[in-house]
């Protein structure tokens, strides 16, 4: 990595820690600028807008949420441990407080649902995926017999990333110190309600 990358990706960082904080539109180039102790010609060369660097910083936003969460989830055998593997470095993710002001993705849904834009496009892009990758874990779950016949993947993927809000208001709004364990008793009621009714019939089919 060269010079010119390592100062973008001191950039970005310092972007999704400011976003994090005071949001997307909080997000200027005169104000990084200044925290960064660079010139704001020198900062607009890298971005160009405040458009590109809004979604600059989503993007590598959402690279650091694969490399902590995703790749690491996917190396965990297919089926229910893989998705509570994708569950558990989630929560993981949230608890460790990647970013000072909490979830970026979940602050910037909220500041952008009304509005139009490429930052909004952007992230609706990548929750579309997050939300896809979570039900393929599901319908591999259930092609693998962890999860019974039927399931409807993209439905358990919505409610478990229902969970996850709940788990952010609880947690950073009403500063609920069992937000946590409350986030995973409603992980195992979904999981529970997923797997086969009866699971050794569902091993014998398999293995005849």
């Amino acid at each position: 990595m060269g010079k010119g990358d390592d100062r973008r990706q001191l950039i970005l960082e310092r972007a999704a820690q400011t976003a994090s904080r005071l949001g997307l539109e909080g997000l200027t180039i005169g104000q990084l600028a200044s925290d960064l102790g660079l010139s704001k010609s020198g900062l607009f060369a890298h971005f160009q807008s405040k458009e590109a660097l809004q979604v600059q910083t989503l993007r590598h936003t959402a690279e650091l949420f694969v490399d902590r969460v995703v790749r690491p989830a996917l190396k965990a055998p297919r089926g229910e441990r893989r998705l509570r593997a994708l569950f558990e470095r989630w929560l993981a993710w949230a608890e460790a407080d990647v970013l000072k002001g909490g979830c970026l993705f979940v602050a910037a849904a909220t500041e952008l649902d009304d509005l139009e834009g490429p930052a909004r496009d952007e992230l609706v892009r990548q929750q579309r995926d997050w939300l896809e990758l979570i039900a393929n874990v599901a319908r591999t779950g259930v092609v693998e017999g962890a999860f019974r016949s039927g399931l409807d993947g993209e439905q358990l993927a919505h409610d478990l990333y229902g969970v996850m809000l709940a788990y952010h208001h609880a947690r950073r709004l009403l500063r609920d110190p069992r937000a946590g364990q409350r986030a995973r008793n409603a992980f195992d009621a979904l999981v529970g309600a997923a797997r086969p009714k009866h699971p050794a019939r569902v091993a014998r089919a398999r293995a005849s």
